[in-house]
């Protein structure tokens, strides 16, 4: 482990939500790391993060360390919410203390540790900081669809749902395979554009892919004027 007078940031990758799907050698730095920090919900319940790590550390042999992220827009607050958080993490790290921050999916795809690991370097640039890489919905996705995403010289697009209905359709256009993510709060207008392109018996929706509570429509337009999960994605094949 680090010997240096800092201890080492690492962001681990624990997989979408199936617990067996975290790696070995994610595995090791949650054993090896003295502090485990993780996402913290601010109104009772546990992340999936923080679900699947318990099932491989004991809670009283590690610091666990519980990091709550604003949901907000507001810049005032996310500076001051985010600055409390790399204290939080600076203050084990200063300690020459090792901390895994365990992240759903991968640690450099649309996740927290992102953000986390760059405001470290801006304000800590002498921590060492590493990823420990993980399975990500995306592909958890294609598994429970037993769908490939990409064949040969195919293009797959990994895109972030918008209500901006073009940037929604060149998405399409231009991919062989899309993968959106957080679908759910522009479902309808997914699928509108998807009728407007005649792609619309093309989409499968996945929610808490690869979890307990995992649920699959191979139809996304069944779906049409529901409420879906947060954790939603729509796979659109042509």
């Amino acid at each position: 482990m680090n010997m240096a007078a800092t201890g080492t940031l690492y962001g681990v990758g624990v997989g979408p939500g199936d617990p067996e799907l975290i790696t070995v050698k994610a595995y090791r730095m949650i054993q090896e790391c003295a502090v485990v920090a993780y996402p913290k919900k601010r109104r009772g319940g546990k992340s999936y993060a923080h679900e699947i790590v318990e099932l491989y550390v004991n809670p009283e042999e590690k610091e666990m360390l519980g990091l709550i992220f604003p949901m907000t827009k507001d810049p005032v607050v996310l500076e001051r919410e985010w600055n409390k958080t790399v204290m939080a993490c600076w203050e084990a790290l200063s300690q020459g203390k090792d901390v895994a921050f365990v992240t759903e999916g991968d640690p450099n795809l649309y996740s927290t540790f992102i953000h986390l690991a760059r405001l470290m370097k801006d304000l800590h640039p002498e921590v060492p900081i590493v990823s420990i890489p993980g399975i990500s919905s995306v592909l958890g996705a294609a598994a429970a669809l037993e769908l490939p995403l990409a064949d040969g010289d195919q293009q797959v697009g990994i895109i972030p749902a918008t209500d901006d209905r073009e940037a929604m359709k060149r998405a399409i256009e231009n991919h062989d395979t899309v993968v959106f993510i957080k679908v759910a709060k522009v479902l309808d207008l997914i699928l509108d554009v998807l009728d407007e392109l005649n792609l619309g018996d093309r989409a499968s929706v996945i929610t808490k892919v690869t979890s307990p509570y995992e649920m699959v429509w191979h139809d996304a337009r069944e779906l049409r004027g529901q409420e879906l999960e947060y954790l939603s994605l729509m796979v659109v094949s042509k």
